[in-house]
């Protein structure tokens, strides 16, 4: 049986309880996620051939250094990173390292910085240079299939809305939805109860109520659905290499609908613009 309790009463853990944040919360998170939002755009202008993860892995730690925020994944569970860099057909958790970007990748850079304690959790696509049409046009549909989550959330509704509109439109582009990963809650913890999965029917899931914060953030592939994790226990790519793409929002449960937290200060969260 699911229950919900009020944040402030919570233990700092994962006890598979949803809290419910108030507004107090929700300004300590639409900082944490405005100062995450504005890192991904400064890394708009960085993501260029020849450019390598290792130097956008440097630039988010220094971001987070120079605006007092701590990179999440840094040291998490042994992970030694500041970011993810998800290059191609990697679906999630690529490890940054020094080997140069090139022309025509795409690349999900995902990003996490605490303030004050609070998780603002973010991923966005960048083409580097000129990429094929099939690359955007995959970008285009994992961006809409994220937006068309969003728009299911609201009280009263299950979370198996969110996945049910991803899945819908997706499968119709013909593409695929992974189902290895999916968004979960988050807040004070990085990762907290409700899993948000990107596939499913509207009457599944948990209900959502006003205070939920959870994440929103499908992975899309061009072929086929699955997926395998590689020997550095991170990485996890597309079995049959095809290319994959991954948008990210933080959002928050409001008593009408909801709030995207993470949205770009300068409009260059969606696809199809410079980078």
């Amino acid at each position: 049986m699911v229950t919900y309790l009020e944040a402030g009463s919570a233990p700092l853990k994962n006890t598979g309880q949803i809290r419910l944040y108030d507004e107090a919360a929700f300004e300590g998170m639409r900082k944490a996620c405005r100062l995450t939002a504005t890192c991904l755009d400064e890394l708009a202008a960085i993501v260029q051939p020849g450019v390598s993860t290792d130097t956008i892995d440097r630039f988010v730690f220094e971001y987070g250094m120079d605006h007092d925020a701590i990179p999440a994944t840094l040291n998490y569970r042994g992970y030694t990173k500041s970011s993810c860099t998800s290059i191609n057909h990697v679906v999630c958790h690529g490890i940054p390292d020094s080997k140069p970007l090139r022309e025509g990748d795409i690349v999900n850079i995902d990003v996490t910085l605490i303030v004050d304690g609070w998780h603002g959790d973010s991923s966005r696509m960048y083409p580097v240079g000129r990429i094929k049409r099939a690359a955007e046009r995959l970008l285009e549909v994992t961006h809409e299939c994220m937006m068309r989550g969003i728009a299911a959330i609201r009280p009263g509704a299950r979370t198996g809305a969110i996945g049910a509109a991803i899945q819908t439109y997706g499968e119709a582009e013909r593409c695929s939805v992974v189902r290895d990963f999916c968004g979960h809650g988050v807040g004070l913890l990085f990762h907290d109860a409700p899993n948000i999965l990107h596939y499913g029917t509207p009457g599944e899931g948990v209900e959502m109520r006003p205070g939920m914060i959870f994440t929103v953030e499908p992975m899309i592939n061009l072929g086929r659905p699955h997926v395998k994790v590689l020997s550095d226990g991170w990485t996890a790519v597309t079995r049959d290499r095809s290319l994959s793409a991954q948008y990210e929002h933080t959002i928050g449960v409001t008593d009408n609908g909801c709030e995207i937290f993470t949205l770009s200060p300068g409009g260059l969260d969606r696809p199809g613009l410079p980078a």
